[in-house]
């Protein structure tokens, strides 16, 4: 193995530019790191000194004559934007058709059998943002104990409910029913519980999401690592969006700041193998909320955050740094973008300066750590050689 560990953080949503089909997808002129910096001066020096502004010009922000990292960008090449798009391609899983969409609600029919099987009504059955329908419907929810179900731009059915009027497990429960109904033309990526506090005019979600996505095809990424004894372990919602196949051990985080710190006490644990990260605020908390001056402060965030994760690696170490997809919170829509993501790889014995190009598909990085562990998956062209 040239490296025995790796570390592969999700950036999730962090685009870096519309891809050819974007004005198919309706995201003609989306780049969510090339406008963010169009808007808002942004200060990632060490993002910069891997390679970031040497991928394409950002306005601001300098290429560097010698990138401390390897840089290039990957184009998704299933159909879609999703988060299980995105890292099911990243595992070896290229869809042949979108994930479904409900841009008007869920049919009535299924809704039906929903609230037979929950023995509840529900509420709203619409596209919406989050944190408004909760502020239009959280009052008719507390006093009626009726769920809200929306979606979004995205492939999900979402349930919203106060955590004193549908408690954890219920709300649980019931998302487990509907990820069993949505079956066929309505198997959407993935169901998500979506808990708030709060009295009427300041409801606010909690930290206690929970997603439930499809099962991934067998012979993907993690699949392959456990059949080679390769441990992983995820931080973040890696775990949900696999359904914890071929992970061994897992922690679930609220925050970047968290998924930062759980990611540092991971390599405490895990000396040799797969830590996988997903750090969701960029997306969660700003990208579907237009916040650009939020998107801004978590890409420094993470920035300020690099040297200490630089100060614990090993010379057997690789960190790799890419994105899901893209959330431009500068365009009017507050879905997921049709986007290339960055790529930026490095370690202390892995050649640097390298431009990797543009790859054409998230699955060239699984190929990647597929090969340094030995294996393989079915999709994309590994570059470990490029890098070791």
């Amino acid at each position: 193995m040239p490296f025995d560990r790796v570390i592969w953080i999700v950036l999730d949503s962090v685009g870096i530019g519309e891809m050819p089909d974007a004005d198919a997808y309706g995201d003609k002129g989306s780049d969510t790191l090339g406008n963010i910096a169009k808007r808002r001066a942004l200060h990632i020096p060490n993002l910069c000194r891997l390679g970031l502004a040497n991928i394409k010009p950002l306005t601001g922000l300098a290429p560097v004559a010698e990138p401390a990292g390897a840089y290039g960008k990957c184009a998704l090449a299933s159909p879609g934007k999703d988060t299980t798009t995105g890292h099911w391609e990243m595992a070896g899983i290229h869809l042949e058709k979108p994930l479904p969409l409900f841009p008007n609600g869920f049919p009535r029919g299924l809704m039906k059998q929903f609230e037979s099987r929950i023995g509840r009504r529900t509420l709203g059955n619409q596209a919406a943002s989050g944190t408004e329908i909760i502020a239009e419907l959280g009052e008719e929810h507390v006093r009626t104990g009726s769920p809200i179900v929306y979606t979004s731009a995205d492939s999900v059915f979402q349930v919203a409910a106060h955590e004193e009027v549908i408690p954890l497990f219920e709300l649980y429960k019931i998302c487990e029913t509907a990820r069993d109904l949505l079956r066929g033309p309505y198997e959407v990526g993935r169901v998500i519980a979506r808990p708030f506090t709060g009295e009427p005019g300041g409801f606010t979600r909690t930290s206690n999401r929970h997603d439930y996505a499809i099962a991934p095809p067998r012979g993907m990424l993690l699949d392959r690592l456990q059949a080679q004894g390769v441990e992983t372990y995820s931080v973040g919602k890696i775990f949900d969006v696999f359904l914890g196949r071929g992970i061994g051990e897992q922690v679930r985080t609220r925050t970047n700041a968290d998924g930062m710190a759980q990611t540092l006490a991971a390599m405490n644990e895990l000396d040799r193998g797969l830590i996988f990260t997903n750090l969701v605020d960029f997306d969660m908390l700003y990208g579907h909320r237009n916040d650009v001056e939020g998107y801004a402060r978590a890409l420094e965030e993470v920035d300020a955050w690099l040297p200490s994760l630089d100060a614990k690696l090993t010379d057997g170490d690789l960190v790799i740094l890419t994105a899901d997809h893209g959330c431009d919170p500068t365009t009017p829509s507050t879905g997921h973008s049709r986007e290339y993501v960055p790529l930026l790889a490095y370690g202390k014995q892995a050649r640097h300066g390298v431009n990797l190009g543009t790859r054409a598909t998230l699955s060239d990085i699984g190929q990647t750590v597929a090969q340094n562990f030995g294996t393989r998956i079915g999709q994309g062209t590994s570059f470990l050689a490029e890098l070791s």
